[in-house]
């Protein structure tokens, strides 16, 4: 049986080795867990602004499921 999965959503601070460097960052994403949400959205990121796949971005918000 497939997984099942929802639409998430991100909106808030983003940090690169804890630096801040977005005050404010929007992304979606369809995932089975919260977990893989964040993932995909930290890729997200990183593809949108060209960063290296080595950069530690961190999400520091919440990521809400949508219902």
């Amino acid at each position: 049986m497939p997984e099942e999965y929802f639409r998430y959503s991100y909106d808030g601070l983003v940090l690169e080795f804890d630096r801040i460097i977005a005050n404010r960052w929007q992304g979606s994403t369809l995932a089975p867990s919260e977990k893989k949400a964040r993932s995909n959205l930290t890729y997200q990121f990183k593809k949108q602004f060209n960063k290296m796949p080595a950069s530690k971005i961190t999400l520091t918000g919440t990521i809400k499921r949508i219902v």
